[in-house]
C-alpha cells in the first residue's frame, strides 16, 4: 500500500493523485449527470438540482460541490485498471452516483439529518414527500442510463446496481431496526454487517461495475467487488469516527449530532461491548430519552468522552486498517499488477485517511 505519511518536505503522493481521479471523474460525470436530472419534470428536477448543489432553493444557480464523486471514479478507475476505456463507462458511472444520491435523500429523511453539504438537507426545505419522490426518480434515472446504454456490459450491470439497490434497502431497514433496540441489544456483528450493506455494498458495486464494462470475467469482477465492500467498511469506520469527533465546519453536520440522537454507530457500539466503566456509563446514557432542547451539546460531548475511553476510537480506526488490508488482498486478485491497481489503491487510501 502507497505510503501517505507527510512530513515538511515531501509529498503526500497518494493523496495528490487521488484528487486528480476525483477531479478528472466530476468533470466527466457532472455533465452526463446533469442531462439526466434536466430531463426530470420541473417539480423533481428543482429538488434535485438543489440536493446536489446546482441551484438555490428559489431555483437561482448556485456554486457548491456536489460531493466528493468517488463512486463514479472508483467506476472509471476499475475500467482503467483493467486496460478498458474509462470514457465507455462514464453513464455506469453516472448511474452509481444517481442511486448514491437517492439512498442520501431518502436516508435524510429517515434519520432527519438537518444539513448536508453545509446546507439544509432537502427534506427541510421541500418537505418530507418531496424529497423521498425525488430520490425515488434519481433511482429511477440510474436504471434507465443503464437500460439504454448501448455498451456490452449495460445489461450485467443494471442487473448488479439493481440487487446492490435491494442490499441497500436492506441495510437501511437493519439500520433503522437496531435503533429501536436498547443499547445493550445490539452486537458488533450486526453492526458490522448492517454497515456492509448500507455503505460497503455500493462501493463494492462500483468497482464491479468498472470490470464489466473492461470485459472482465467473473472472477475478476467478484474480487473488485470484494475490495469495494472491504475499503467500504472501512470508509464506514473512519466516516463514524469522524460524526463524533469531525469539526463541523470541515463536514458541514453539527457535532455531536448522532451521539445526541443516540445513533448506534460502530465506535459507540465498540465501546457499549467493552465492559469497561466507561461503556456503563455510555450505556446509561444511551439508556435515557435524547436531550430535545438545550442539553444535546453537553449530553453529546459525555457521550463522546465516554466511547473513547471505552475504546471505542482506537477499535475503530484499528478495524479500519485491518479492512483497508483484506481490501488490498482482494485486489490483487482482481489486478495483480501494482501499477495498473494505483488509482484504485489511491481512493481507497483517500476515502480512509480522510478527516472529513
Amino acid at each position: 500500500m502507497t505510503d501517505t505519511t507527510t512530513t515538511a518536505g515531501t509529498v503526500d503522493v497518494t493523496g495528490h493523485e487521488a484528487a486528480e481521479i476525483l477531479a478528472s471523474a466530476r468533470t466527466h460525470v457532472d455533465p452526463e449527470l446533469r442531462r439526466a436530472i434536466d430531463s426530470l419534470p420541473g417539480s423533481m428536477r428543482r429538488i434535485a438540482l438543489y440536493h446536489f448543489g446546482w441551484e438555490h432553493a428559489d431555483g437561482t444557480p448556485a456554486a457548491r460541490h456536489p460531493g466528493k464523486a468517488v463512486r463514479p471514479a472508483l467506476v472509471l478507475t476499475a475500467v482503467r485498471a483493467l486496460g478498458g476505456e474509462p470514457a465507455t463507462a462514464v453513464r455506469a458511472a453516472a448511474a452509481v452516483e444517481l442511486v448514491h444520491n437517492f439512498t442520501l435523500l431518502h436516508d435524510d429523511v429517515m434519520d432527519r439529518d438537518i444539513t448536508r453539504r453545509h446546507r439544509p438537507t432537502a427534506w427541510r426545505v421541500f418537505g418530507d414527500a418531496d424529497a423521498i419522490l425525488a430520490g425515488d426518480a434519481l433511482q429511477a434515472l440510474a436504471q434507465r442510463l443503464l437500460a439504454e446504454d448501448p455498451h456490452p456490459g449495460a445489461p450485467a450491470a443494471a442487473a448488479r446496481l439493481a440487487a446492490c439497490v435491494v442490499e441497500l434497502c436492506a441495510g437501511q431497514h437493519a439500520d433503522c431496526a437496531l435503533e429501536r433496540r436498547g443499547p445493550d441489544e445490539v452486537t458488533l456483528d450486526e453492526c458490522l454487517a448492517m454497515a456492509e450493506a448500507k455503505t460497503g455494498a455500493l462501493l463494492g458495486c462500483a468497482c464491479a461495475l468498472g470490470g464489466l464494462y473492461a470485459g472482465a470475467g467473473s472472477e475478476e469482477v467478484d474480487a473488485l467487488d470484494g475490495f469495494g465492500r472491504e475499503a467500504g467498511l472501512a470508509f464506514q469506520l473512519i466516516d463514524d469516527v469522524i460524526g463524533i469527533w469531525g469539526d463541523p465546519g470541515r463536514t458541514g453536520k453539527p457535532a455531536g449530532a448522532d451521539l445526541a440522537a443516540r445513533k448506534k454507530s460502530l465506535p459507540v457500539v465498540a465501546a457499549l461491548a467493552s465492559g469497561t466503566p466507561a461503556g456503563a456509563e455510555l450505556a446509561e446514557l444511551y439508556a435515557r430519552p435524547a436531550a430535545r432542547t438545550g442539553g444535546e451539546g453537553e449530553d453529546a460531548a459525555r457521550a463522546a468522552g465516554a466511547v473513547e475511553r471505552a475504546g471505542g476510537r482506537d477499535w475503530a480506526q484499528a478495524h479500519a486498517a485491518d479492512r483497508m488490508s483484506r481490501a488490498v488482498g482482494q485486489l490483487a486478485r482482481a489486478v495483480p499488477d501494482p501499477e495498473s491497481a494505483g488509482g484504485l489503491l489511491a481512493l481507497a487510501e483517500f476515502v480512509t485517511r480522510r478527516t472529513h
